[in-house]
Formats: structure tokens, C-alpha cells, sequence
């Protein structure tokens, strides 16, 4: 029992024995004559006090103990005591004709009752009346918790989760309260696990590769989806990385790898596309629009520069090619080990560029295709490095992006870019000589320009009597 149940119950006992032995100053105080008056002592005053605090002492003691019992044992102890005393009024205003006493005359004179009119059958319904809306609206605030624990098991049935469910009534209530409050604290931690677990499934199955297929979870992908999209491939590859790591440790290659792909990966992201695979040192991105393609490869230089500039970690330089093309996105393998890839020689095509782009020592490099779909008047800076073979059946025309270097470099390699596209397409034609001098000139104002040293030396070395280019 409660401490302040234990108070009430001591204030109760001691206001009713109290309220008990002052009964007779009290009753003797009221006067019933031809009309009732009253002529209260002190000590009648006092048992009257007495009498509102057993009162209201015993009216709290009577709701804790209704809220300590079953739903059941509830609705039995509130309704019982009412019925009793509803019959109890019925059968008294039945027979108030029969009885004599001057008490009974006063309270027939006040209710107009006679044996001649019959008004205390009128009584009798009011009482009636009085019963059933009492036991009404008793029932309705005794039964609305079942109402809150309806709301509550419908809401928790379809999975809506909020905060603390609060249904109160009586003890039997609370245990419930307790148990729904438990089920609803197990919803949210299930619903932030599979918030975090599709957050993880993000990190290895990206969003944007879902929505190509029109889902919003991987549960609702199957063996044998695919879909056919024109997107923008980009490959990202970081230069001489093998030679490096044999001076590294195990670790130190793991956190190597790791801060480069730090950058590169936010960066991507950033420009709308996502990582479709890690290839060790190297990064596939797909994305829907070349010109987020383009401008992602040059942070990603600039980013890869400052980060040279700043820590003291072994620097790295970075090869992007970019490629735009058809692909087939697909879920391949088995029902056991399935995997979401790309399906397409286009992509194959993307990581050959950056090959040639390796070879040439360029920058970042991007096909003619690319270069078609990027939209009218975009602002890029660039230049035509050949039409140089993939396999003996296929030409590529590739470009190299200029954004990417210093401006002074840039601007070099702009004043020069005629001179230098002719000396290409001399060169493609087999005019050796008169490339070779092209290339000269170029070099002359472009001292840096890895590309023309490249096509000079190999003039060169054709002319010696060497095969023409022929990059695979």
C-alpha cells in the first residue's frame, strides 16, 4: 500500500469515528416541523466537518481501490454500491405513501407526493433517468482506456511508432501500458536497425542503382532484373601505385588506399554519381549527366593536388577516362549469391582509355560520345589527342580536358591547340616528318606537354623504321 493511501486511510478512520460520535449534535441541530431549519452547536459543527472529510477521504479511498482492482472487479464494485442504493431510492419513493411520521410528511410536502396524485412514481423514473446516465457516463470514463488501447494496438499493427503510449485507468491498465509501452520501445529500436541496416546496404547497394529499376529496397530486387540505360562511366585510377606499395606495409597500403578513396568517393557524390565498384587502387563512377561526370573528375584532381600540399603522407596522381555510352544494369549470379553490376562493353571501353591516358600521361581524357552529349555551350576547355585504336577492328576519337591543370599550363596548351590537333591528325595519316615538326613547335611553347612528348618520340622512333602507333 502507498503511503499517502495509508494517510487518507488514517484520515478516513479518524474523521468517521470522529463524524459517528458527534452524530447525535448533529441530528439534533436540524429542526423538521412544518419546514426544516437548523440549530447547530459547536460540537454539531465540528461532527459535521468531521463528516465532509470522511467524505472526501473515503470518496479517494473508493477510486484507489477501484483502479487496484481487475477491469471486471472494476465494473462490479463501482456498479453494485450505485445499484444497491438506486433500489434502495426506487423501493422507498414506491412506498413513501405507507409510512407515518412527521419527518416523512416534510419530505412528502417537499416532493409533492400525495396518496391522491401519485407524483412519486414520476420520482421513481427521474431516479431511473439519474441511475442510467450515472452508469453511462461511469462506464464511458471506466472503459476509455480500452479505446486509448485500441488507438494504440491499430497504430503498432501497421508499424507507426511514437512516443510513449500513456493509457492510465486502473492497475490491470497499467500492466497493459506497460507491455504495449514495451512493444512499441521493440518497433523503434527494429525501425532504427532497419534504418541503419538500409544505410549499410546504401554503402555497398547504391540508391541511385535502385532506382533505375523503378525500387525503393534491395528485398524487392530479383535474379534476372535488368535495365537498359545511357549513362556516363568514369574510371579513376591512381599512377605507379604498384611500385609504391612494396615500400609500404600491409597497413600503411590498406590506409594509403583508404585516403585516396576518402576523397575521391564524397567528391562523386557529391556531383550526383556513385561508385559502382573499388578496384583495388582504382574507382568505377557512373553517372547521368557527363557534364557532373567532367566537372567530378577535375575536383577530383584539385582535390588530389592539395591533399599532395598538405600531409606527409606518400603523394599520388591520379588518370581519369570518361566514356558515355549504353550499359545493362542487372542482378546476376544465383539465388544463393546474387550481385548487382553493370553489363556493357562501353564501361570495358571507359577502363581501356585509361590506359592510353596512363601511356600519354595525361590527366583526364573523354570520348567523342561524351563529348556529343555534353550540352550546347558548356564551358570546357579541351583538345583532340587522336583517334588511336582500342582492338584492330575500332576507333575511339579522344579528348583531353585542360580545366584540370594550372592556368598557366592551360593557357599554353590552348595557344597551341590547333597546331597541336593538326600535328595529331598528320600523324594518324602517317605524315611522320611534318607531325614531328608540329610537335616541335608545340613543345617549344608547352615545355610541360607530356602528350606531345609522347607523339615526338614516337615520330621518331617510327621514322626509324618502327609499326605506327598502335595502343591496345
Amino acid at each position: 500500500m502507498k503511503t499517502s493511501t495509508k494517510v487518507w486511510l488514517i484520515v478516513f478512520i479518524v474523521s468517521a469515528v470522529g463524524a459517528a460520535l458527534l452524530s447525535n449534535s448533529i441530528f439534533s441541530g436540524i429542526m423538521i416541523g412544518t419546514e426544516i431549519y437548523f440549530n447547530f452547536s459547536a460540537l454539531a459543527y465540528v461532527g459535521i466537518v468531521f463528516f465532509a472529510i470522511a467524505l472526501v477521504s473515503g470518496t479517494v479511498l473508493y477510486i484507489r481501490f477501484l483502479k487496484r482492482q481487475n477491469f471486471n472487479g472494476m465494473l462490479f464494485f463501482l456498479t453494485v454500491p450505485i445499484t444497491i442504493l438506486f433500489a434502495v431510492a426506487v423501493y422507498f419513493m414506491s412506498t413513501i405513501n405507507t409510512y407515518q411520521s412527521a419527518e416523512l410528511e416534510f419530505v412528502r410536502a417537499v416532493l409533492n407526493v400525495s396518496a391522491d396524485n401519485n407524483n412519486n412514481y414520476l420520482w421513481v423514473i427521474l431516479l431511473t433517468i439519474i441511475y442510467l446516465v450515472f452508469i453511462f457516463i461511469s462506464f464511458y470514463i471506466v472503459c476509455r482506456p480500452i479505446k486509448k488501447i485500441e488507438k494504440a494496438v491499430y497504430r503498432l499493427s501497421d508499424g507507426r511508432v511514437r512516443d510513449d503510449i500513456q493509457i492510465g485507468g486502473n492497475k490491470q491498465f497499467e500492466t497493459i501500458e506497460v507491455g504495449l509501452n514495451k512493444i512499441n520501445e521493440n518497433y523503434k529500436k527494429s525501425e532504427n536497425l532497419i534504418k541503419k541496416t538500409n544505410l549499410e546496404y546504401e554503402k555497398f547497394i547504391p540508391k541511385q542503382f535502385l532506382k533505375f529499376f523503378g525500387k525503393n529496397s534491395i528485398l524487392e530486387l530479383e535474379l534476372g532484373n535488368q535495365v537498359q540505360r545511357e549513362i556516363t562511366a568514369l574510371f579513376c585510377d591512381v599512377r605507379n601505385s604498384t611500385a609504391m606499395s612494396r615500400s609500404l606495409s600491409l597497413e600503411e597500403n590498406f590506409n594509403y588506399i583508404n585516403s585516396y578513396l576518402n576523397i575521391v568517393s564524397p567528391i562523386i557524390r557529391k556531383h550526383g554519381g556513385y561508385v559502382d565498384k573499388y578496384l583495388g587502387d582504382g574507382i568505377l563512377a557512373v553517372f547521368i549527366k557527363p557534364e557532373s561526370a567532367i566537372e567530378c573528375s577535375i575536383n577530383i584532381v584539385k582535390a588530389v593536388e592539395n591533399k599532395n600540399k598538405d600531409e606527409k603522407t606518400p603523394s599520388m596522381e591520379v588518370g581519369i577516362s570518361i566514356h558515355t555510352g549504353e550499359v545493362v544494369f542487372g542482378v546476376v549470379g544465383e539465388e544463393e549469391r546474387k550481385s548487382l553490376t553493370i553489363i556493357s562493353d562501353n564501361v570495358n571501353l571507359a577502363s581501356k582509355m585509361e590506359e592510353i591516358n596512363k601511356y600519354f600521361g595525361s590527366k583526364i581524357v573523354f570520348s567523342k560520345r561524351t563529348l556529343n552529349n555534353l550540352k550546347i555551350n558548356y564551358p570546357l576547355s579541351y583538345r583532340y589527342i587522336g583517334s588511336l585504336t582500342l582492338d584492330d577492328k575500332e576507333y575511339m576519337s579522344m579528348f583531353e580536358c585542360l580545366d584540370c591543370y594550372s592556368k598557366q599550363k592551360r593557357d599554353n596548351l590552348e595557344k597551341t591547340k590547333t597546331i597541336f590537333e593538326q600535328a595529331v591528325r598528320q600523324f594518324n595519316l602517317g605524315k611522320f616528318c611534318t607531325a614531328k615538326d608540329n610537335f616541335e613547335k608545340v613543345l617549344k611553347t608547352a615545355r610541360d606537354d607530356k602528350v606531345s612528348y609522347m607523339y615526338f618520340n614516337k615520330c621518331e622512333t617510327t621514322l626509324c623504321g618502327e609499326a605506327p602507333l598502335r595502343l591496345k
